[in-house]
């Protein structure tokens, strides 16, 4: 079973980013994340469906 929460690194490497550019976004509200202990937080199902969106938005 794939893991459902992901980790900063997790997510760049999912998106090919680099972790800095993948911070970036979170932190601008860009990537659908959420911060634990200050340290973000990604739903894959939030990735999936905002990876979506962006596709349809061209």
């Amino acid at each position: 079973m794939e893991d459902q929460i992901l980790t900063l690194r997790e997510v760049a490497a999912y998106l090919k980013l680099a972790e800095k550019t993948a911070y970036r976004l979170a932190s601008e509200g860009k990537l659908p994340g959420f911060k634990v202990g200050g340290s973000w937080r990604f739903k894959r199902e939030d990735l999936d469906a905002w990876i979506e969106k962006q596709k349809d938005n061209g």
